[in-house]
């Protein structure tokens, strides 16, 4: 089976990269044998829609299950569509937390860990013009 790793590096003693979306590579295993293929994630740098381009891209390379730092709700929704397993939460090398879902010692998830636009810098996306409205609205026009 294959199982899609966020990673920052290109092979399988990299260390998981803590997110899912921007994460700088994208490893996908093959769990019997240990194979890789090791993909630029060229989501990184999007404006938004990074989880879901991202979700979208794994599953099309056939990963059955994700195994990252961070995942939130669009991508988590995402690969939800796609019968894709999530597993959050998760440090180390890639090989290490291969070995875990092999093994079984690691559970997946149907909820995200972290709020829209995680990884984006600024802290959630405040600070880029993804403000939540909380003005009280009364510059009466001018």
């Amino acid at each position: 089976m294959k199982v899609a790793v966020s990673s920052s590096g290109k092979d399988l003693d990299s260390q998981v990269d803590p997110r899912f979306g921007r994460c700088a590579y994208f490893i996908i295993v093959e769990t019997e044998g240990m194979s890789f293929d090791a993909f630029d994630n060229e989501n990184l740098a999007l404006g938004g829609g990074a989880g879901i381009q991202s979700a979208q891209f794994v599953a099309s390379k056939g990963a059955k299950a994700v195994i990252t730092g961070n995942c939130g709700p669009n991508a988590v929704q995402t690969l939800s569509v796609s019968q894709v397993e999530v597993f959050v939460g998760h440090s180390g090398t890639v090989r290490e937390v291969v070995e875990k879902y092999i093994t079984g010692d690691i559970k997946s998830t149907s909820t995200p860990n972290v709020a829209d636009h995680y990884g984006m810098g600024g802290g959630a996306g405040m600070g880029r013009g993804m403000g939540r409205g909380m003005g009280k609205g009364r510059g009466k026009g001018m």
